[in-house]
């Protein structure tokens, strides 16, 4: 499986930005997906993640309200969206993937990682 993530760039603070991750390859329906960040100087952080059975979603504490994860299957893409953003949610983002994973906010083994995306978001 092969993940790209896409959709970061430049936005104000409170903007919104929608990102991206497809994935390649026939399963993407039995991987359980998040979301982790990484700003300069500071460890990965998770930030939301989506269960490949159920559907059920999870997020870190911070992005509550603010962030939403979906999936679509048919398409092989996981998407966050993002409102109501703040210059401390300047970071790369990183899909990835765990194949019947539980949903766990940790990035230890996951199976795979895409490249991320840069999300910079001015005051």
């Amino acid at each position: 499986v092969q993940l790209q993530a896409s959709g970061g760039g430049l936005v104000q603070a409170g903007g919104s930005l929608r990102l991206s991750c497809a994935a390649s390859g026939r399963t993407f329906s039995t991987y359980t997906m998040s979301w982790f960040r990484q700003a300069p100087g500071k460890e990965r952080e998770f930030v939301a993640a989506i269960s490949w059975n159920s559907g059920t979603t999870y997020y870190a504490e911070s992005m509550k309200g603010r962030f939403t994860i979906s999936r679509d299957v048919a398409k092989n893409t996981v998407y966050l969206q993002m409102n109501s953003l703040k210059p401390e949610d300047t970071a790369t983002y990183y899909c990835a993937a765990e194949r019947y994973g539980s949903i766990r906010p940790i990035s230890g083994g996951m199976d795979y990682w895409g490249k991320g995306t840069q999300v910079t978001v001015s005051s």
